[in-house]
Formats: structure tokens, sequence, C-alpha cells
């Protein structure tokens, strides 16, 4: 059986979303927004990491920022839907 078969579904409590920016980003500030609402809604975890302290995250993202991983994966950058954050944490986008 494929390894894809295998996995089971991760419930959103068990996510975790990085945003990944730096001080003084207007962009990143928007998306803090987003992530923190859209994980306080879903009961994901998240974290924020700055580029600006971390070498590698800086060599991996500079041009992208704010970047979100989601489980240490790329999900986004730039700009963060929160729609499309909560079908990729496993849950149906709030109604508008």
């Amino acid at each position: 059986m494929s390894a894809l078969l295998r996995r089971t579904k991760k419930k959103p409590a068990d996510r975790v979303v990085t945003l990944v920016g730096k001080p003084g980003c207007h962009l990143c500030d928007d998306a803090r927004l987003v992530v923190r609402a859209v994980c306080e809604e879903t009961g994901a975890s998240w974290v924020e990491k700055d580029i600006t302290e971390d070498e590698d995250l800086y060599k991996e993202y500079w041009e992208q920022i704010p970047v979100v991983l989601i489980d240490d994966e790329q999900h986004t950058f730039w700009r963060v839907d929160p729609a499309r954050l909560r079908t990729a944490l496993g849950t149906q986008s709030k109604p508008g």
C-alpha cells in the first residue's frame, strides 16, 4: 500500500502553522492577523519565525516573505487567504 493511502488525516488541533517573516514587513503584519484568527478558530497552533534571526530561513525565503508553512511544508507566500488556510487545515471555510 502506498504511503499516501496509509496517511491518516490530521485534525486541525494536531497541525502547526509557521509564519516566516521579519519585523517592519507590512505583508507579514497582514499575514499574522489571518494566521492568528484562523488558528484560533480551528484550534491549530502557530509559531512565528524571524528570517533576520535564522540564516537558513533567510536563504530559503527572503524573496517570498511572509511565508506560511503547515507542518513544515510551504502552504503559501506573500498573501494569506483565510479560506484556503482553513481548507488546508482540514476545516470548512467560514460562512460569509
